[in-house]
């Protein structure tokens, strides 16, 4: 299964000749992003805020994804959605990997959430805080799942995000072993462990 981070929390995933767009963001929403322009089977979003439900920005192909797909029902909040509504966690699978995004999660699991997201190779989780979890908070979710690997997402960076959020140095500083890296692009075939810090694809 390849990964790759547009931008934001927005991934290209693909797999046995399938496809599928998460969270896109519209044009214009996040700083220092380039509009996201992509071809996919499939386009889900999390949510329906504009950094995340760019729909339109991804041109459909009219095959079926053979992706298995599952969703979890949690909050984009601390307090059930009063502040900002539903979040959708999305799990992929294709027979030999299973990989699940976080959209923007703001609160904690419920055990049986938790059981659902049991043995994740690959976890996208948004580590920012302000709207989401935070990097402490994303820590402790991830070394509770323990997936083979774990890619960090909406946190601001050097010219691109919002001033809102913090930096993916809140996360890792708990995290270990940590890989950083200038590619966009993730491979269940590469051999890593641990967090992997890409460098979005779609960076002005």
């Amino acid at each position: 299964m390849k990964f790759t981070w547009i931008g934001h929390s927005c991934f290209k995933v693909e797999s046995c000749g399938s496809s599928i767009v998460l969270d896109p963001y519209r044009a214009g929403t996040v700083p220092g992003l380039r509009p996201v322009v992509e071809q996919a089977d499939a386009v889900l979003c999390s949510h329906e805020h504009p950094d995340h439900n760019g729909r339109e920005q991804v041109a459909l192909t009219g095959r079926s994804c053979g992706l298995r797909v599952t969703t979890i029902q949690s909050y984009h909040d601390e307090v059930k959605g009063a502040k900002r509504g539903a979040n959708q966690i999305v799990i992929l699978e294709d027979g030999q990997t299973k990989a699940a995004h976080f959209g923007d999660i703001g609160c904690e699991l419920e055990p049986e959430q938790m059981e659902q997201l049991k043995g994740l190779d690959v976890a996208l989780i948004p580590v920012g805080g302000f709207f989401t979890i935070d990097g402490k908070q994303a820590a402790a979710l991830a070394k509770a799942l323990a997936p083979k690997v774990v890619i960090p997402m909406h946190y601001r960076m050097d010219g691109v995000g919002f001033d809102l959020i913090g930096t993916v140095e809140a996360f890792t500083k708990w995290m270990e072993p940590v890989t950083v890296t200038d590619a966009s692009v993730y491979d269940t075939q590469q051999n890593l462990a641990g967090t992997v810090v890409l460098t979005p694809a779609n960076h002005q």
